[in-house]
């Protein structure tokens, strides 16, 4: 059976879920949510998650909301990504909260501000106070990357699909790859990765398509 995940291009939390579907070998087809118009905030879509957010993932009689949520799904059902032990999956899970908290939380706020507000109504001071946070995340993550080729153990898991989520994407957020020479080799091993696209090529959605 097919899997649905309801999804936007843009959605780094949504990149997520679908990069891990297809590394796990899950057979899934995109369903297109018209955010920048509404669409995730309407009745309709709200009687499917009712926090009106993207991911949405439909597996038969399963649905499932929240990336991590989504992740740990995939992984478990699969077998695949979650690490090789009690202990690593421990680890796992930490990277994870440490993400949503530290890293995507910020970016995902960030980025939105930054390119899909109109110039004169984006927060300059709320935009540098976004990008010092991140900054310390960055160093963090660099640091823990400089040491080892995944976040946790010797092979991918869903922490490193968590993680990279947002950083893929084109837009500026006040990352530059080039500042953060670990992550940048991080980010080209997973794109090297069987499977691996573009958010914009995994996912119905472009800026273009709106401009």
């Amino acid at each position: 059976m097919t899997a649905k995940l309801y999804c936007f291009g843009e959605s780094g939390n949504a990149y997520k879920a679908a990069l891990a579907l297809t590394l796990a070998d899950m057979e899934w087809a995109p369903v297109f949510v018209d955010f920048f118009n509404g669409e995730a905030r309407s009745p309709e879509f709200r009687a499917i998650n009712e926090m009106g957010e993207v991911p949405v993932l439909v597996d038969g009689e399963q649905t499932l909301t929240q990336s991590g949520v989504i992740l740990d799904y995939i992984s478990s059902k699969t077998g695949k990504l979650g690490g090789r032990s009690a202990a690593e999956r421990r680890e796992v899970l930490r990277w994870m909260f440490w993400d949503n908290h530290k890293l995507s939380g910020q970016v995902g706020t960030t980025r939105f501000l930054m390119n899909f507000l109109a110039p004169d109504k984006r927060p300059a001071e709320v935009i540098a106070f976004q990008q010092s946070r991140l900054k310390a995340a960055y160093k963090v993550l660099d640091a823990h990357l400089a040491k080892a080729d995944w976040l946790v153990g010797d092979q991918t898991t869903i922490a490193d699909l968590s993680c990279c989520g947002y950083l893929y994407y084109p837009e500026p957020f006040g990352f530059e790859r080039s500042d953060w020479p670990a992550i940048d080799r991080w980010l080209d091993r997973i794109a090297a990765l069987p499977g691996w696209q573009h958010p914009y090529d995994m996912m119905p959605g472009n800026p273009s398509e709106r401009s």
